[in-house]
């Protein structure tokens, strides 16, 4: 899917004088006849004769400028009256109120989008394979360049991700090299990890996935994981090799005793999951890949540990005397013995007092509950695409020259900036921009290791720089990692007011405008409403007008022709269609009083001034109307300052609803992500319930109890506070990701509940 910027298909422009028209006694309806008739494009017929067929061809099509120029459109007086003598044809563009630059340098920018399933890295790289043939059929003048590549933003994450996954997978084996002490001890359960991994990879592969930043974060955090069960087994068989056995036998009576704490393990943790899996909306189809990655790597590491983990113990590990051990080693295991009798006491201290215990069960329970409604909550964090985009919006009844200027101005600012590689600069209506009082600025930042900001902190230091610019407001937001649903607007949240009664509409539209700007952490506050566009009335009298023999037909077809761009004719090219416009010269659209000089021809013969027949007043209205699900709307949208959450803001809008007692007509809601984030806190409690309901059904089944499940689950509250505490010493909101982590944590606090309990029983 392309998106052009600044593009303009080829059009002749007759720009006519009214003047000189009026001289010759012409109206421009006349010379728009006179013109369409001139150039045609209709099929003549054949000559067929008994021997040959002859196509007959009669030239009538004109295909530029310089073609129309002696054409006669009228004769006076005996002489023909040229179409150069009252307007000047010129090669030019069909919409000349649009314009885009790369930097400083006038540009067509094509924005290139992927197809929904379509890898990005795959189009990008066909994408470059094609362009040099492009560039060797362009003009020497012209240069072809990158602005701006996802792929290289994808690239980075996917190098990050990578980095991070063999980072954890050398610190979870570090951590078990200082537990085991022993080399070939540590190896063993090494080895489940790439091959885990490997098989976690197969099965993407057989349901179709592709590596993103979701399934690689799955295969991160499932590190700890997949060695975890390899650790269990390795330990428990060390632990009858320690008692004088041999490493078969102490690998057959180990795996037999701790196969169904593996087994209880995989799938209680898996079950975690299995919520997810059947999520609605925007966050199940964001953790439905990560889920399933998730669980496929647990499984494969479930299998390995019960089948090549103890193989491996039978061939390769050996009983270590004491005396064998450096000083090294009894060092820590001096440490290791001094944290074990460090938590036999204090596990002696809390078997001795059952209800301090219970009691401090049950706060951690009523803290969690407190700290859940204290702690921020935002739908996806602020990320680093690389990327700023900002929209600028003029007064409404600014000109497209008027904004060239402004745009200008700001681009001059945004060139200044250290952080800034390239930017794209495009102004007038078309596209995502509705109006022509409107533009975009795409700033495509340094890389990372090579500016000290992120996007925040440069939007932050370019806002003030900006906001100083006269006669333009700009809005600058840090594009999403994900963008979800809503529109594009010019601030990043959206809020949305419908009704089927205008006036209210548009009355509570500005009232809410001026409160919700009110609000302590709101940003950049604007709405998509443009009802004080001024028009230029024109009031038409219709008994006068009938008098002189004229229609309002004529009167609409004069104004048209004159200033609408109006397209009269068609060129017809061996591969496109291209348009000829009529249209008034330039200076004669500067100002209201030139609609005087337009001519309409009565059926009497006679060239009438259009201000005869009509009264001009200036008044204004809406530029446009815009709807949402069949109604009238209007979409607020706003930007937050930093440190202020998405749940705050939320809040705060909930509540101006309440205070301000709307009508029941006017409809309101929340649109893109923060609709999405008020979906989520609806269902990530549920989801969390349900995980912990199918984690207790499956213990329960697994233990043949109604007890262990819940002594297994009883960590979990500590857990949740344990993480909420977290968030709230570091400042982190409660988003998505924290979500997943607050997931994976009933997964952790769950295994080790079940060693404790397995080993116990």
């Amino acid at each position: 899917q392309v998106q052009v910027f600044g593009s303009q298909k080829f059009a002749v422009r007759i720009r006519t004088n009214p003047d000189q028209l009026a001289a010759r006694g012409m109206g421009i309806d006349e010379l728009q006849q006179a013109i369409a008739q001139a150039n045609v494009n209709q099929p003549v017929g054949l000559i067929d004769g008994e021997r040959q067929t002859f196509a007959i061809k009669d030239g009538g099509q004109l295909s530029n400028a310089a073609a129309y120029r002696p054409l006669i459109v009228a004769w006076r007086n005996g002489a023909p009256v040229r179409l150069e003598e009252v307007a000047t044809p010129i090669d030019s563009v069909e919409n000349a109120r649009i314009a885009s630059w790369n930097v400083d340098k006038r540009a067509i920018v094509l924005a290139i989008q992927r197809q929904p399933g379509a890898n990005t890295i795959e189009t990008v790289n066909s994408i470059k394979r094609i362009l040099p043939s492009f560039q060797a059929k362009l003009p020497a003048a012209i240069e072809m360049t990158t602005l701006y590549d996802r792929s290289i933003s994808i690239r980075d994450a996917i190098h990050d991700v990578q980095f991070t996954l063999v980072l954890a997978g050398f610190l979870v084996i570090l951590v078990i090299l200082l537990f085991l002490r022993n080399l070939s001890a540590t190896v063993i359960p090494a080895l489940a990890l790439p091959i885990s991994i490997a098989g976690t990879f197969a099965v993407m592969y057989v349901l179709g996935y592709s590596l993103d930043n979701l399934s690689l974060l799955a295969l991160t955090l499932s590190v700890g994981f997949v060695v975890d069960d390899a650790i269990v087994m390795l330990e428990n068989i060390v632990r009858h090799i320690e008692r004088g056995e041999t490493p078969l036998e102490a690998s057959i009576k180990g795996s037999r005793e701790i196969g169904f704490t593996i087994v209880s393990m995989t799938i209680s943790l898996i079950a975690v999951f299995i919520p997810v899996l059947f999520m609605s909306g925007i966050v199940g189809r964001l953790l439905h890949e990560f889920a399933v990655t998730i669980c496929a790597a647990i499984l494969v590491s479930g299998i390995v540990s019960l089948t090549l983990t103890p193989m491996l113990c039978s061939r390769y590990l050996r009983h270590v005397d004491a005396e064998e051990h450096g000083r090294v080693f009894r060092a820590f295991e001096r440490f290791f013995d001094a944290l074990l009798a460090g938590y036999r006491k204090s596990l002696s201290w809390a078997m001795a007092r059952p209800r301090l215990v219970i009691a401090g069960f049950a706060a951690t329970i009523v803290l969690s509950g407190v700290l859940f409604t204290m702690v921020p909550k935002d739908f996806l964090p602020s990320g680093d695409s690389g990327q700023i985009i900002a929209f600028t919006e003029g007064a409404q009844d600014a000109s497209f020259a008027s904004m060239v200027e402004h745009q200008r101005a700001v681009a001059a600012i945004v060139a200044q900036d250290p952080n800034i590689r390239s930017f794209m600069s495009s102004v007038g209506g078309g596209g995502i921009r509705p109006t022509s009082n409107t533009g975009t600025i795409f700033m495509i930042l340094k890389p990372r290791d090579e500016r000290k900001l992120s996007p925040d902190q440069i939007i932050q230091q370019l806002r003030p720089k900006l906001g100083a610019v006269p006669g333009i407001k700009v809005y600058m937001q840090n594009p999403p990692v994900i963008r979800i649903g809503g529109q594009i607007t010019a601030a990043q949240y959206q809020y949305t007011l419908q009704s089927t009664d205008l006036a209210e509409l548009y009355q509570w539209t500005e009232t809410l405008l001026g409160k919700i700007r009110q609000l302590p952490g709101f940003i950049d506050v604007t709405s998509n409403l443009n009802n004080l566009s001024p028009v230029v009335a024109l009031d038409v009298d219709r008994e006068k007008i009938a008098t002189l023999g004229l229609s309002f037909a004529q009167v609409e077809d004069a104004l048209q022709s004159a200033f609408s761009a109006r397209q009269i004719s068609t060129i017809y090219g061996a591969t496109n269609q291209y348009q000829v416009i009529l249209e008034v010269a330039p200076e004669f659209q500067l100002d209201p009083s030139m609609l005087s000089r337009l001519y309409v021809r009565a059926t009497s013969g006679k060239l009438i001034p259009l201000d005869t027949v009509s009264r001009v007043t200036r008044k204004t209205q809406a530029l446009t109307v815009n709807h949402q699900g069949q109604l009238p709307s209007v979409t607020l949208s706003f930007n937050l300052l930093p440190g202020v959450s998405l749940g705050d803001a939320v809040d705060r809008i909930k509540a101006l609803e309440q205070e301000m007692r709307m009508p029941a007509s006017l409809n309101t809601s929340l649109q893109g992500t923060a609709q999405a984030f008020q979906a989520s806190l609806q269902g990530l409690g549920l989801l969390l319930l349900i995980a912990i309901l199918v984690v207790y059904i499956v213990l329960g089944i697994l233990y043949e109890s109604f007890i262990h499940p819940l002594t297994i689950l009883s960590g979990l509250p500590s857990a949740a506070l344990g993480a909420l505490v977290t968030l709230l010493v570091f400042g982190v909101d409660l988003s998505l990701y924290a979500f997943v982590g607050v997931i994976m944590l009933i997964g952790i606090v769950k295994k080790n509940a079940i060693m404790m309990i397995d080993f116990a029983l």
